[in-house]
């Protein structure tokens, strides 16, 4: 046996999971713990009684979509949809170049699908309902399988009214260990999801989406919404953003960007909020690795206190020669990940805290606690720091693209929140899918994308299916420090990017903000390769939705 500490622990092994974990050798197999050691039997009632979940090995699993309950702390409880019980579902770990095996199996009351988010993997594989596969009807299974191609971390989740289902928790994380052993690999590699949930479901029945079953945010009306029934709360963060909602700004005149973080109070990490997550143990000299999933709608602003780290990939893409980073605050937008590496050298009681100015904000905290300082507790950093700028981060390197060089096809895509039809719209050169052009190409095709945000307040996280992307120049200026290869990037309003990939993945592929919100509302395109015919058929009966 391999023995975890309290918190999250192993040389090679992802910790996905908020409780301890003592995890056997054999491929395929594991074993969840409660906070005391003891077995949890997580399978036989379906109500999850702590956020411990699964890593599993090997090349062959089985994800069975169900419901179940959430306890968020020990006063809060979710109903959610699962990926065997927990949120987030089990990990996934998987060798580069293996061939992997998944049935989904769906127990749920409506259509699922699973979509491999930053994965390559080939168009009938990419989970999206009514482009590549039918949605999974109730009691039905589908089998996907692919090769893992690319190393890196990676995350994947329902397709199927994504706004709404991934909202209520279907989703959980995929890591592709490179094929070579790493030369100096981190003594502990722990896995932190996070994301955000509502205090009071039934604001998702007032704007029409949330964590509740049964919502839907694509449906989001900002002029409806009955305030006056917020309830309250023991957490002030939260009772400041209810009590401005009640009147005292007005949230009918709000932009989404305003409104969301006063919706979303709860933050968690790995379904635990607040004093209920975990702590890191750690021995000083040792080397951590921290693999950073964004499963939620809002940008999260993090902070590690009192150690000096370096961001070794990007969308589990590697940079070059990553510099120390000291003081400045990573910021992990909807989709994106980011791996950090720190070597523990100052013993003592320490937070990974989030600095944004959010009312849910002080919920993340996650304790990085040395050995023997058990009993300190740490106290939140008050000091203003700097976002790192990635584009400027790390070493430039030869990379395949630039800025100058020709391509086949250029594409303009401008980002903009409207008013269409007395109804709020997040469009793509003025449309809203399906009536957004596609980028049409062709198998060899060298693509230049230009993406600018043109909305007043509202951020755009876009994420490429199928596709990695170099991202070339931000607001006009090339990229200075590492080549910078992604699936998801944050573009802030007024902001511009240019990036470029090759089109090496026939398909029909989407191209879509992961403010899932804002895709349901309308901000998806599509990368249609010429002469590509999908291999199946719709069904008009299973209500394919591939927002």
């Amino acid at each position: 046996m391999f023995t975890w500490y309290a918190g999250k622990k192993w040389r090679y092994l992802s910790v996905l999971l908020a409780g301890g974990l003592t995890l056997s050798a054999c491929s395929n197999t594991s074993t969840s713990m409660n906070h005391e050691g003891h077995e949890m039997q997580t399978k036989n009632s379906g109500v999850t009684t702590s956020s411990a979940f699964e890593v599993l090995t090997g090349n062959t699993f089985t994800l069975t979509a169900k419901e179940s309950m959430l306890h968020l702390d020990d006063q809060t409880m979710k109903n959610v949809y699962t990926y065997n019980g927990t949120v987030p579902g089990p990990q996934l770990r998987v060798k580069q170049g293996e061939k992997v095996k998944i049935v989904l199996k769906n127990e749920l009351p409506e259509p699922v699908t699973i979509h491999w988010h930053g994965l390559p993997v080939p168009n009938n594989m990419d989970g999206i309902p009514g482009v590549t596969q039918n949605a999974v009807k109730p009691n039905e299974s589908f089998t996907y399988e692919f090769t893992a191609g690319v190393a890196g971390t990676y995350w994947y989740h329902s397709h199927q009214r994504s706004s709404v289902q991934v909202d209520k928790g279907l989703y959980g994380s995929l890591v592709v260990e490179p094929a070579a052993p790493t030369a100096d690999p981190a003594d502990q590699d722990v896995t932190l999801v996070l994301d955000e949930w509502m205090q009071d479901d039934s604001m998702a029945e007032m704007h029409g989406g949330g964590n509740s079953v049964g919502g839907d945010h694509g449906t989001m009306d900002h002029g409806s919404m009955n305030h006056g029934s917020m309830s309250s709360s023991p957490n002030p963060a939260i009772n400041q953003s209810q009590h401005a909602a009640n009147g005292h700004e007005d949230m009918a005149g709000m932009s989404d960007a305003e409104m969301m973080p006063l919706m979303y109070t709860i933050f968690s990490v790995n379904g635990k909020t607040g004093p209920a997550i975990p702590p890191i143990h750690v021995q000083e000299g040792e080397k951590i690795r921290l693999r950073l999933v964004n499963a939620g709608y809002l940008s999260h602003k993090l902070n590690l206190q009192g150690h000096e780290y370096r961001i070794v990939s990007t969308d589990g893409q590697p940079i070059h020669n990553p510099p120390l980073i000291n003081g400045q605050l990573l910021n992990i937008a909807p989709g994106e990940r980011y791996d950090i590496e720190f070597v523990a050298n100052k013993p003592g009681s320490w937070l990974l805290e989030e600095k944004s100015p959010y009312p849910g904000a002080k919920s993340l905290t996650v304790p990085i606690l040395y050995k023997g300082y058990e009993k300190e507790k740490a106290k939140p950093d008050t000091t203003q720091m700097p976002i790192v700028d990635i584009t400027k981060y790390g070493e430039a390197a030869k990379s395949r693209f630039s800025l100058d060089q020709p391509y086949d096809i250029t594409y303009q895509m401008d980002l903009n929140t409207q008013t269409m039809d007395g109804q709020m719209a997040f469009t793509i050169n003025g449309k809203t899918f399906p009536d957004v052009p596609p980028l049409n190409v062709k198998k060899g095709d060298l693509v230049k994308v230009t993406m600018v945000n043109r909305s007043q307040e509202d951020i755009h996280p876009m994420h490429l299916h199928g596709h990695f992307f170099q991202v070339l120049s931000k607001n006009g200026q090339p990229v200075s420090g590492s080549p910078l290869i992604k699936d998801t990037l944050n573009i802030l309003p007024g902001e511009a990017f240019v990036v470029a990939f090759v089109a090496d993945n026939p398909g029909d592929w989407m191209f879509h903000c992961h403010d899932l919100g804002h895709a349901a509302q309308g901000m998806v395109s599509e990368v249609k390769y010429a002469s590509y015919q999908a291999d199946f058929v719709p069904d008009p009966s299973v209500g394919n939705m591939p927002e």
